[in-house]
């Protein structure tokens, strides 16, 4: 029952009654007394029901912030009695409970993340001595066909797992926070220009024809060069690894209208799979997911999800768009202006 609807009743009591207990002194202190009695149990009432409604606040107040990431965070149970009780105490149970659950997966990815650097640091000494020690050989006078071309598989390989194992380390990186980055402006016009340069090559072997559109003006972003370098890197090898031989390659660059004052340029990459793509694309973005699920191809399935880490570490957004067999990937980030 509301609390002013109670005091409404026990006035509405003492008001009728009052009037039969009138006439000699006898009555009307009993009539006192009940009128005492009476609002001293409204009071008493009315008081925990203040202290009810405070202890739901708080109790709210704590899902609340606990719900916002704050779980250290604690409910008062001093004062409080009842449901309210076992609920603050639950409340506080869950969220310790999480914050020992997040704490053991923090560590657990720090140590796992450790044992991948650590791995890849050893692997890479060796590999380092193979790499260099292939390429002596490759500048000696072989005349033997069949020893060239186990020299060119060689190096093939041990390039392979020179990718693999920087992959590793830099997904480790990102997965700890450990990843420092050096801002600087960078001319996306000119360094997509470089990249097409560099694949090219690869791009012929699958006859792959390469379509790129871009402003004639230059673009500016700020990023980390090495780092962004390694997004455009990271998709075109995934072009040339996926995409269906004899279909062109779009390569977009335009503007996007402003967000919040900022204007903004997207990069739009896309291409035709050989293959079907039977996966979400937020699930091609998760680490060691690949697209190729006979696994025909080479690759780590590391890539787009390095790609789409270091775009967001670069204040950049990372996006997939599927239709079909056409695969598209958008890369937006804030334009810097041109002076």
């Amino acid at each position: 029952m509301p609390f002013g609807l109670f005091v409404l009743l026990n006035l509405g009591g003492a008001l009728l009654f009052g009037p039969l207990l009138k006439g000699s002194a006898k009555n009307t202190v009993i009539f006192v007394l009940l009128l005492l009695i009476l609002l001293i149990a409204d009071g008493a009432i009315g008081y925990g029901l203040y202290r009810s409604a405070i202890a739901r606040q708080m109790i709210l107040k704590g899902i609340a912030l606990i719900n916002e990431g704050n779980l250290t965070h604690k409910v008062d149970e001093s004062g409080m009695y009842g449901d309210e009780l076992i609920l603050a105490r639950a409340v506080n149970s869950i969220g310790e409970s999480v914050r020992t659950a997040v704490e053991t997966s923090m560590k657990d990815e720090r140590l796992k993340a450790d044992l991948i650097t650590n791995v890849s640091h050893d692997i890479k000494t060796p590999l380092t001595s193979i790499i260099n020690y292939v390429g002596l050989i490759k500048r000696e006078n072989i005349h033997d066909a069949k020893v060239r071309e186990y020299i060119e598989v060689l190096d093939a390989k041990s390039q392979r797992l020179k990718q693999l194992t920087d992959d590793l380390v830099e997904a480790s990186k990102i997965s700890s926070g450990n990843i420092v980055l050096q801002w600087e402006k960078i001319n996306l016009v000119e360094l997509l220009n470089q990249t097409i340069g560099e694949f090219s090559e690869k791009f012929e072997e699958k006859a792959l024809y390469l379509v790129f559109h871009a402003p004639k003006s230059v673009v500016y972003i700020e990023a980390d060069s090495r780092r962004i370098w390694r997004v455009i890197e990271n998709l075109f090898n995934n072009i040339f690894k996926y995409a269906l031989s004899g279909t062109r390659v779009y390569v977009d660059l335009g503007f996007l209208e402003k967000e919040n004052g900022f204007k903004q340029v997207m990069l739009s990459v896309k291409n035709i799979s050989a293959q079907p793509l039977k996966v979400n694309p937020e699930e091609l973005t998760e680490r060691f997911i690949r697209g190729d699920e006979s696994r025909t191809t080479e690759g780590s399935g590391l890539g787009l999800s390095i790609a789409k880490n270091l775009t967001e570490a670069m204040k950049g957004k990372f996006e997939i768009v599927m239709d079909g067999d056409l695969f598209k990937v958008n890369l937006i980030f804030p334009m810097l202006d041109e002076a």
